[in-house]
């Protein structure tokens, strides 16, 4: 359904642009709404993960790739500036919410991008009601904002092994040492 070309008339295609492509998978709420229909009408296995996702790096690329891997569907829920900031002290995000956002719907195995402004994602997890439920091992799956709910209908949690030494917290220790 994303394809890049579009009708123009005449039966001719135009290319898409690729930044339109990826600015169609930042959703909002009606266009969640809109998506997650089709997506279980056609019995697509919906994955769902969630963070800040502040200096996007190889260890959240290897994280997604890999909560991809096991469905059809990659759903990311991103915090807002609001949100990070609350969790992670007044000096973040480093980056706005836009500019995050873009950065993840650009990542061709991304499918949504899907921003929340509360502390946790519980809600928006509610309302996507992923198959499966994706989280860093750094997370015990008591520790897993959604296990529970997810679990309660036969979905499944998997927590997927980090990248050694990757983390945004050290890229920002590395940087104030330069």
């Amino acid at each position: 359904m994303r394809g890049d070309k579009t009708p123009t008339g005449a039966g001719k295609l135009e290319r898409k642009p690729w930044l339109d492509i990826a600015k169609g998978k930042i959703l909002d709420d009606v266009s969640l709404s809109r998506h997650l229909a089709i997506w279980k009408f056609f019995k697509k296995k919906i994955v769902f993960t969630n963070g800040c996702f502040d200096i996007l790096h190889a260890g959240h690329i290897s994280l997604l790739a890999k909560a991809r891997d096991l469905g059809d569907v990659l759903i990311v829920g991103i915090n807002s500036d609001e949100s990070v900031k609350r969790l992670k002290g007044e000096d973040r995000p480093i980056n706005g919410i836009e500019d995050r956002a873009l950065m993840l719907a650009s990542l061709l195995f991304v499918d949504a991008v899907v921003v929340f402004d509360e502390d946790t994602p519980e809600n928006l997890i509610k309302k996507v009601k992923p198959d499966v439920l994706v989280k860093g091992a750094d997370y015990k799956e008591s520790e897993i904002v959604g296990a529970e709910f997810v679990k309660s209908y036969g979905g499944e949690v998997v927590r997927i092994p980090l990248v050694e030494g990757l983390s945004t917290s050290q890229i920002i220790e590395k940087i104030k040492r330069i």
